[in-house]
């Protein structure tokens, strides 16, 4: 038994947030992608777009089956934490979305 905990999601921006974070996007082609702890196992997940917000912090819209049942979800976490690690990188940047 793994002592990592799941990842943990973060809610979408909204106005009442304050300023709007900068969003890049990657083309489905040149995805990144993470791995995901979800229910005690690491899931594949497509990286589609990293979110910048203006404290520092950052966040990764990916898509990940998180029960393992090929019902692929879009969620959003906040980068670092345990329960998420590098899969794979993408060739290029993002570009601004």
């Amino acid at each position: 038994m793994s002592d990592i905990p799941d990842a943990v999601e973060r809610q979408p921006w909204q106005p009442t947030d304050g300023p709007a974070p900068t969003v890049r996007c990657w083309p489905p082609a040149a995805q990144p992608a993470l791995y995901v702890r979800s229910g005690g196992r690491w899931r594949y997940a497509p990286v589609h777009a990293r979110h910048e917000y203006p404290d520092g912090t950052v966040a990764y819209q990916a898509a990940v089956d998180l029960h393992g049942d090929t019902s692929v979800t879009v969620r959003l976490y906040p980068w670092p934490q345990p329960g998420l690690r590098r899969a794979h990188g993408a060739p290029d940047r993002p570009a601004r979305g």
